[in-house]
Parts: C-alpha cells; structure tokens; sequence
C-alpha cells in the first residue's frame, strides 16, 4: 500500500530483556539454580509493542510518553530511532526509572523476572510540558492511540486533559486500558479491554457468557460515553459491542500456539485500518487475521498487510474446502 496514515501512540514505554541460558545444576551457596547465560537481547516494551506492530503495517508512527534519566531511556530512544519513530513528543522525568523488565530463561522457561520502575504520576510542571509536545503531534496525526500499562503515566487528570485535547482536533482516540476504574477514558472513541479487563473494570463476576459480556459492557459504555468496546477473547476472536449493537469475529487461527503481543496485534491493525477510512467492523475483521497470524508464532510477533491479505485468502481456500 502506498497510503502512510499517520498515527500518535502515547504510552508507558519500557525495554523488554532477555537472558537465556542452561541450567544443569544448583547453587552451593544456596537452593537456586545457576544459569550459565548463552543470549542477551533487549526489544521495545509496552507501548513499543504497539508502535512497532504500526510500523509493520505501515504507518508513520510518533511516539509520546516519559522516560528517566538514565542508560536505559538513551538505549530507547535509540531503539526508536532506530525504526523511524518520531520521539519530540517525550518528556524526561528526572524521578522516575526508564521501565526495564529483564527475564532469565531456561530453555522456554521463565525463571525470573526482575522489574525496574516507578509508577508514580508526572508533576504539574512535567504534565504541562507533555501536553504542549503532544498538543502539536495530535494535530497532524489521523488516530491517535493511548497504550497504558499503568506505570503511571495515564493518571484521570492527563488522560482527561488528552481526550480533551483530541476531542478539539476532531481526533478519535483509541485506548488499550489497565486498571480498575475506567472513567478515566471517558470520552474515548474505542477503548479495547480483554475479557478479564473489561469483568474487573464493571466489577462483575468473571465473564463466562455473551450475556456476562454485555451486562459488564453495558456498565463501561455508560461509564464512558466510549462509541465502541472491542474486547478481545484470546482464541475465542473478539466481540464488537455499542449502545445498539453486538457483533461477534470469531478467531481464524487454525493453531493457536502463543497469545502474547496478539493483544497489541489488534490495538495497531483496527487503528491502522480505520486511519485509511474503513468502518470499525471491517478493522476488526482485519485485526482479527492478524491475531490469527501472530497466535499461530511463538513469543510477541509483528504482521503486515500482505501477511493479513495471504491469510484472509487462506482462509477462503479452507471454508471452499469445507463446503465442498
């Protein structure tokens, strides 16, 4: 495609760290294995996951946020560059850590984690300068995404003042949420929380039925005044659901091998799909063959346009098969 719709993304950006190894033996020191380390790799985290995911499809992505002062924001930002993200519109908060998660594997084994961070929200001063960077990228941008991972950059008062701030543009905006109170997004376009997410936000029992579903949903979109809820249901595909209407995709994977980053899949494929003009329900079924690609890989993955193409046209070939 020769189109590059232009997107925003603002959220809590952090570095991702792998340490791979063996293990064959415990320490004498202590009952904990030793793990002789083989592999070291870092890749972009949170918010980055989104962004890259855009970048696949091919989109002109800016990125806003905050990082700290340190190694590890000046290793993100060149991370960042290093994929043809725009950065002017990240602050540098002197109190915070840079979000680092560094995993020590075994084989496909998680043995550890260990997080380096602060969540605590920016200051007056620092808000203010956020939204004046961001108030300029929003006018050029055609969506705009909110990625939270709740490190604290999304407190009700910035989210509020950004929603606002997109509201005066004509911008739509379209939230990944965390959390257990949602009124923060009122205002929101879309907000896309996940089965479990959208249960714990309506504070309802768990959601084991498409009634459940509605009933919590009904409860954030009253909450919100969000146009749309799109809530994911990991291999079970995605429901579609508004003030009049509920629509069910289910899944197009054929296998499903791993589910991590499919969440993020979805979040860039409908904000990719609706800033070249089609409908939410066409983004969505496109979204929907792009989780089907990226469950069907092991550890989070990326797609792109001819990827979605070839499935949706694989998936044709199957129901013919079927039919006949």
């Amino acid at each position: 495609m020769d189109t590059k719709p232009s997107v925003l993304v603002i959220g809590d950006l952090m570095i991702d760290r792998y340490i791979t190894g063996n293990s064959t033996r415990l320490s004498p020191e202590a009952p904990v294995p030793i793990v002789n380390v083989k592999h070291e790799s870092e890749t972009l985290g949170g918010a980055g996951n989104v962004v890259q995911n855009l970048v696949s499809l091919g989109a002109t992505v800016t990125i806003g946020g905050a990082l700290g002062n340190d190694l590890a924001a000046n290793q993100l930002i060149e991370m960042l560059n290093d994929e043809a993200i725009t950065t002017d519109c990240i602050v540098t908060d002197h109190l915070r850590y840079t979000t680092t998660k560094t995993r020590v594997m075994v084989g496909s084994h998680q043995l550890v984690r260990f997080d380096r961070e602060h969540s605590h929200p920016l200051s007056e001063s620092l808000e203010n300068n956020l939204v004046d960077k961001l108030t300029g990228c929003m006018e050029q941008a055609e969506m705009i995404v909110f990625s939270d991972y709740n490190k604290g950059l999304f407190s009700p008062s910035l989210t509020q003042r950004l929603i606002a701030e997109a509201t005066k543009f004509g911008k739509k905006v379209i939230i990944d949420p965390k959390g257990n109170d949602y009124r923060k997004y009122k205002g929101a376009y879309i907000i896309k929380p996940n089965r479990h997410e959208l249960a714990v936000a309506a504070n309802t029992n768990p959601i084991t039925s498409m009634e459940g579903l509605k009933t919590a949903a009904d409860v954030i979109l009253k909450q919100t005044g969000a146009k749309y809820l799109v809530v994911t249901l990991s291999e079970e595909g995605m429901v579609i659901l508004s003030e009049n209407s509920f629509v069910t995709l289910p899944v197009k994977a054929t296998e499903v091998f791993d589910v991590t980053g499919a969440g993020d899949t979805v979040l860039a494929t409908i904000t990719y799909f609706l800033a070249l003009g089609l409908s939410i329900e066409e983004a969505c079924e496109l979204a929907n063959h792009a989780a089907a690609i990226v469950i069907r890989q092991i550890g989070g993955a990326k797609t792109t346009v001819d990827e979605i193409i070839r499935d949706i046209n694989e998936n044709y070939k199957r129901e013919l098969t079927t039919i006949n």
